[in-house]
């Protein structure tokens, strides 16, 4: 992995991390492009380090939320009045109980994700047949609730929904902003949810990669510049995220979802290209 490999990625990881196109789909793509082995161990451990700039810049932009929700924890640990009386303690709850089943089903399915799913035909299948999901959500979206209202039942199902983004094509924001949706939440409340929901699930993925990246041939200095790139360019996409998903629809990406999977179909069956 050269630096200028690892800059390149970079930037694919912030562009799409938080849009509803699939980041991991975007790097499986890229790096069969830049002729990198996507089913080696060391590509894949890259592929989840990386990640972990997006979500520093997440922490980082939505730092004075996360600093309310760490001292409504704390403070209620102390104090039953407080649990009673922040809502926050209750909110971060629920986003650590919408965590549970994406690092269950991750960890248990480790081999399968970073084995046979690592596959162009398999990120094609996921741009293409999620995106009518995401067009079914924005149609039958009543959007009336918000932060507040969010419930354990919501956490769980929106939790749950997250799992199918281990799929390479499908998109954790794509999943997560469409159960919310579906659940209710006005469009601005479900983008925040997915931010949240993203940072323990790839902290978590991020950390326990790490090893593999470093010490399977990627090296330090690529992965390091690789997520420094991520952070920078994602923090920049989230801000334009929310002014966006305000005023327009997620639907709005399923036609460049759709042509994507189509274009990937084409050129692998075209050249005889290996998928994996």
């Amino acid at each position: 992995m050269s630096i200028l490999d690892a800059i390149i990625l970079g930037i694919v990881e912030g562009l799409t991390e938080f849009l509803p196109i699939s980041s991991t789909g975007h790097l499986t793509i890229a790096e069969k492009v830049l002729g990198k082995d996507i089913s080696s161990d060391a590509v894949t451990a890259f592929t989840a380090v990386i990640q972990v700039g997006a979500i520093v810049a997440v922490i980082l932009y939505f730092r004075a939320d996360i600093l309310k929700l760490l001292g409504a924890v704390f403070g209620g640990l102390r104090s039953e009045q407080r649990r009673k009386a922040d809502p926050n303690w209750r909110f971060a709850w629920l986003i650590v109980l919408g965590s549970i089943p994406i690092g269950i089903v991750g960890l248990l399915a480790k081999g399968l994700i970073e084995g046979p799913l690592r596959n162009l035909y398999v990120v094609a299948a996921g741009l293409i047949l999620w995106s009518p999901v995401m067009v079914y959500a924005e149609r039958h979206a009543s959007q009336r609730r918000g932060e507040s209202q969010l419930r354990r039942r919501d956490a769980v199902t929106i939790g749950l929904v997250q799992c199918f983004a281990l799929i390479p094509g499908v998109s954790r924001s794509g999943a997560t902003i469409s159960a919310g949706l579906l659940r209710g939440f006005d469009r601005v409340t479900a983008t925040r949810l997915s931010f949240f929901l993203a940072i323990p699930a790839l902290v978590a993925a991020g950390l326990f990669e790490l090893k593999d990246a470093l010490g399977q041939g990627v090296g330090f200095a690529p992965t390091v510049v690789g997520t420094v790139v991520s952070f920078v360019v994602a923090y920049a996409t989230i801000a334009w995220l929310l002014r966006f998903v305000a005023h327009n629809p997620i639907s709005w990406f399923v036609p460049y979802r759709v042509a994507l999977g189509v274009i990937v179909i084409v050129v692998v069956a075209a050249t005889g290209s290996s998928a994996t």
